[in-house]
């Protein structure tokens, strides 16, 4: 327990002259001790007023503590922690716009329901609530309480483990995501007898425990799988989250099943495993008959359930759903078999269930199966020929499948990945081995997460990391290159540069001097930014040199930039969600 001495007063000195002064604890060690006692080691965040103080204190106790240039990249850091460790990930802040910056990314946790909590110090009650006009005056709990699961508001030194425990098991139980803890400034410097404040703290015991299905539940699944002729299994990143690797594994191969992996579910089972339908996604998803969900939401990367996608014309699905929020069910379409735990407790009912029969489990008709086989034995074939092209100047593709090998290679790197064409080639070209080895723009599809889950990929796992970014979407968080190099993490980005946003050839509709919206400066030299911290950065213009450059970087583990030059006339508008953007309804 940290602690300081209180030293008595003159008048008091004679009387206490025997006496050893009680020790006093205050806001700052307090919040530190209850982090730690939670097993948190690791904070990312900015320093400033009113929380300098806390970030040097707690490196100076053994926390880890990552500074960032921005806090809406140490918040997508944290967020990223909590993924891949099923622990809260912490984003300290400054008060009000520091405490906004932070907000996207915690926004962005809850809809992605990533673990994290943003601590953020701010004014003091009385003025604020007043509004007297305080320095970054702002009511930032009331701001975040509708974008997270919960906030909460410590005022008094003796209350801060108990704040710091329901942040814990907010952040944690049932679905996971953001929480916001609200520190005023004042609470840091409030001081309390050490054994008090000791005894004050919580250990938080079981924070997300087991949630078992109802056996009647689990039958219903069984018996609608069961009458199933074109069965599918499709895997979100919940199932990842959940660590419950060897259930998935059991449940895909026991029952026989095909199953088509969320882009952050990929490497659940391997890409290459034959029961993987991802090369023949628009076949299974028109033509299955009934869909396990297992971690994945209807929502708008599946097409809400429904619509042309799902085979609309030819009648309704079943689906089962596997969620830990009963609230999610029927949300978008009717859900036949609802299954309402933990993942693991449902996954593994389902699988007992299947292998208790006398005669085990049949497997699904090889009708499907071989359909399946050979839609995606056909359109790997055709990839494979895409691949091994060579264009000059390089291609999405081209660029992509020297990354492909690389990681093939390195199974145990960290993909991180974000853009918009970018985007959508590396989730279908770069297979992936291992769970949890990739992230990307998740459920809200946004962009600047590149530099933040970077950092937080190498701090927690140590492993390499390889970051794909197109030219766009590194933008938003490019300057926390510098953090990288740094704290010395193995980090390799490549850089995407087709001159612009989507590609580099749109023209100034009005003939002016000014460049169109979509376009950068034309060959930009990403890779000197990273030479300017110290780092390695050097350009790629041909496959070979992508391969050479990567190699290189897994192998020196030192934070390396590669200026990926690619054809400028690549790239499609909105990458594959070009519906979305909608087109002029007036014509000239």
């Amino acid at each position: 327990m940290s602690a300081v001495l209180k030293s008595p007063s003159d008048a008091d000195t004679s009387a206490l002259e025997s006496v050893t002064p009680a020790a006093e604890t205050d806001g700052f060690h307090l919040v530190i001790d209850a982090l730690k006692l939670n097993g948190i080691d690791t904070i990312f965040g900015v320093p400033g007023i009113p929380i300098t103080d806390l970030t040097r204190m707690a490196q100076a106790e053994g926390m880890r503590v990552i500074s960032f240039r921005h806090e809406q990249h140490a918040g997508n850091a944290a967020a990223a922690a909590g993924f891949l460790t099923q622990k809260p990930g912490i984003c300290l802040t400054v008060s009000a716009p520091g405490f906004l910056n932070g907000l996207t990314a915690l926004a962005n946790a809850t809809t992605n329901c990533f673990p994290m909590i943003l601590i953020s110090g701010s004014s003091e009650r009385e003025i604020v609530d007043l509004q007297q006009g305080d320095y970054e005056e702002m009511d930032q709990l009331a701001i975040a309480k509708p974008l997270c699961k919960a906030a909460f508001r410590v005022l008094h030194a003796q209350d801060i483990g108990v704040g710091i425990a329901r942040a814990i098991r907010a952040a944690l139980s049932g679905r996971p995501g953001g929480v916001y803890l609200d520190l005023p400034a004042k609470l840091f410097s409030q001081t309390m007898d050490a054994a008090a404040g000791a005894a004050s703290l919580i250990k938080v015991v079981d924070p997300a425990p087991r949630q078992i299905p109802a056996p009647d539940t689990v039958a219903r699944a069984l018996d609608m799988l069961k009458g199933a002729k074109r069965p599918l299994i499709i895997l979100g990143k919940g199932a990842a989250y959940a660590q419950a690797d060897a259930d998935v594994r059991a449940l895909v191969e026991n029952s026989g099943i095909p199953y088509l992996p969320m882009s952050m579910a990929k490497g659940l089972l391997p890409d290459t495993h034959p029961q993987s339908a991802a090369a023949a996604r628009s076949y299974v998803l028109a033509e299955a008959d009934v869909v396990v969900l297992v971690g994945a939401r209807l929502n708008w990367l599946l097409s809400h359930g429904k619509g042309k996608t799902w085979g609309a014309e030819r009648g309704a699905k079943q689906f089962i759903q596997i969620d830990i929020a009963p609230t999610e069910i029927d949300s978008n379409v009717a859900i036949g078999a609802p299954l309402i735990g933990d993942i693991g407790s449902c996954v593994s009912a389902l699988v007992a269930g299947m292998n208790s029969g006398p005669k085990g489990w049949a497997k699904p008709p090889a009708e499907w199966t071989g359909a399946i086989a050979e839609r995606r034995d056909k359109n790997l074939t055709k990839m494979a020929a895409t691949l091994a092209l060579n264009p000059s100047p390089m291609n999405f593709h081209s660029a992509l499948g020297a990354i492909r090998e690389i990681v093939k290679a390195n199974p145990e790197a960290i993909v991180v990945n974000e853009g918009a064409n970018t985007l959508d080639f590396a989730r279908s070209i770069v297979d992936m081995y291992q769970p949890r080895k990739r992230l990307d723009v998740g459920t809200w599809g946004i962009m600047g997460i590149g530099m933040g889950f970077s950092v937080a990929a190498a701090v927690v796992t140590g492993k390499p990391v390889i970051a794909i970014e197109g030219d766009s979407a590194f933008g938003f968080s490019g300057m926390e290159i510098e953090t990288i190099c740094r704290y010395k993490l193995p980090v390799c980005v490549v850089v995407f540069n087709n001159n612009g946003i989507y590609r580099g050839t749109d023209v100034n509709g009005s003939g002016g001097e000014d460049v169109a919206p979509t376009v950068f400066v034309k060959d930009a030299r990403y890779e000197l930014m990273m030479q300017a911290f110290g780092g390695e950065g050097c350009t790629a213009t041909t496959p070979a040199e992508l391969s050479a450059a990567m190699n290189a970087a897994i192998a020196s583990g030192k934070p390396t930039l590669i200026n990926a030059v690619i054809d400028q006339t690549a790239g499609t508008e909105s990458g594959r969600i070009t519906s979305l953007n909608p087109s002029a309804g007036k014509k000239k």
